[in-house]
């Protein structure tokens, strides 16, 4: 209508970089024209970014297949090796591991999970486990990988990855990609955030150098420091470290030690857990643990005991809050990354949150009015993400036999949300796994998780129990061996990376 005023956004600023910032950049330059939208980026070399784990989900590739990344030229600038699963040692108890895949177990039959055919066959005596059906953990515990067929009659079809990466390396790719795309880069120091005096909304931020930068948008991927949306807007906290209470970090690099593992390594210990973590150049490892219950000394000497190779950093420290913002976009602000919340990497979802801030934002994206409706919806999905997210994280601690130190006593003890108490009761009465609204984690995760950390159903499907139990264990068998030979003619992880995309010395 003519003159009617002109409500795209044409000025989006984001202050920080790393891993939030740039995805970011480069998912907005990647759909915004930069000759009607101008995106800019603060960041300032003398605030160090944070990487408390370089693991990653599924997801990401779809993340890189929206801006069009080849996977292997981005692998090469990440250093990043594949990625099948994550094998938890000693969380059901001392001595006891199990793997979380990426890929399903087996093949659903008739409509019914396969995880039912194998509590059927598992309790008239089948001794394998549940991970023997998954083409991802057999081959992951062979070291071994290849690219899913896109055959769905393949078993290769079966094949789920994601990444192992060098998170700073990925950021600077992303860098490069969206300074490309026109997003121009500030290396500034922001020291106040400028409010507009009637509606509250940022109206610019005012560098080190007096030089103020204004926007119509504005991204908080500050970090922990929440510069925007908590200092300036004053959004509060939701306080999660009573259901997961580390609260403390301190991570160091080693050079490779052993076989190029195409999997993570998540040890529990006596007051957190461990994690090791292998890209092409180094191996990624962590010990996050609750500081009232363990001094940073005995942290770091824990640390640096469990390593299976030499260290090539120093050990770093990272104090952490778990939980999330009560808003995470709140008038003409988004939180992305750390500024929105924290949930320990123990199911490397910290990217995926990362992306999901990212692409409900694009999904949604507003007039410059910015609808109430927009940003209600918007707050709700993330929020239940985030919430989903914490769940499963939680079951990892409540589901345990541990007894072995007041840190495992106390998480098995504690009370958890209803909604997880829900899932665990309806899981442990005939093994039932439903996902609800778009729920990241698959049946199979939860099954593999439920089941690893001892939540054993009282029965199966009463429909499966009435089949004929040697038609169950032949369809059985079958996959089983389908998934061995599969398995074991894949190339060696270290093989396919070297074939594929060998990262530059």
């Amino acid at each position: 209508m003519s003159g009617a005023p002109d409500l795209f956004l044409r000025r989006i600023v984001i202050v920080g970089g790393g891993s939030a910032g740039w995805m970011t950049a480069a998912a907005l330059s990647s759909l915004l024209d930069p000759k009607q939208v101008r995106i800019t980026l603060v960041e300032s070399e003398a605030i160090g970014t944070i990487g408390v784990g370089e693991a990653t989900i599924p997801d990401i590739l779809n993340f890189n297949r929206l801006l069009g990344i080849p996977e292997a030229e981005f692998m090469r600038a990440a250093q990043a090796t594949f990625k099948l699963g994550i094998e938890f040692v000693d969380w059901k108890k001392q001595g006891r591991s199990y793997f979380h895949p990426f890929g399903q177990h087996g093949v659903d039959m008739q409509g019914i999970d396969f995880h039912q055919y194998w509590l059927f066959s598992h309790a008239h005596g089948n001794p394998a486990r549940i991970q023997d059906y998954s083409l991802c953990a057999q081959a992951a515990s062979r070291n071994r990988f290849a690219l899913p067929d896109p055959n769905p009659d393949s078993v290769m079809s079966h094949i789920r990855y994601a990444y192992h990466l060098d998170a700073t390396r990925y950021a600077q790719f992303l860098r490069v990609y969206a300074g490309k795309r026109g997003v121009k880069r500030i290396g500034e120091k922001v020291d106040l955030v400028n409010l507009d005096g009637e509606s509250g909304f940022i109206k610019s931020v005012r560098l080190e150098n007096g030089t103020a930068v204004h926007g119509d948008m504005f991204f908080d991927c500050t970090g922990f420091r929440a510069l925007l949306i908590e200092k300036a807007l004053g959004v509060g906290f939701h306080d999660w470290s009573h259901w997961l209470p580390c609260d403390s970090a301190q991570a160091v690099a080693t050079e490779h030690s052993g076989p190029l593992l195409p999997y993570t390594v998540a040890a529990a210990k006596s007051a957190g857990w461990q994690w090791r973590i292998p890209t092409q150049t180094r191996t990624g490892n962590g010990y996050i643990y609750a500081s009232d219950l363990m001094s940073d000394k005995d942290a770091t000497d824990n640390l640096l005991a469990g390593l299976d190779g030499p260290t090539i950093t120093d050990p770093g420290q990272l104090r952490f809050r778990t939980g999330c913002r009560k808003t995470f976009w709140y008038k003409n602000c988004v939180a992305i990354g750390l500024s929105a919340g924290f949930l320990e990497p123990l199911e490397s979802t910290s990217i995926f949150l990362i992306q999901e801030g990212i692409s409900k934002f694009i999904s949604l994206f507003p007039n410059a009015d910015f609808p109430p409706v927009v940003t209600e919806e918007y707050n709700r999905q993330l929020g239940l993400k985030f919430e989903q997210v914490r769940d499963f994280i939680i079951l990892h601690y409540k589901a345990t036999e541990r007894d072995d130190s007041a840190f495992w006593n106390y998480c098995r003890n504690m009370a958890i949300p209803d909604r997880l108490t829900h899932k665990i009761e309806l899981f442990r009465e005939a093994g039932r796994v439903f996902r609800y609204e778009d729920e990241l984690f698959s049946t199979s995760s939860w099954v593999a998780v439920m089941l690893g950390q001892g939540i054993t159903p009282k029965t199966c499907d009463p429909i499966v129990s009435t089949l004929p139990r040697r038609q169950v264990d032949s369809s059985l068998i079958s996959m089983r061996r389908a998934v061995t030979r599969a398995a074991e003619t894949l190339p060696t992880h270290a093989q396919f990376i070297q074939k594929y995309c060998p990262a530059a010395a």
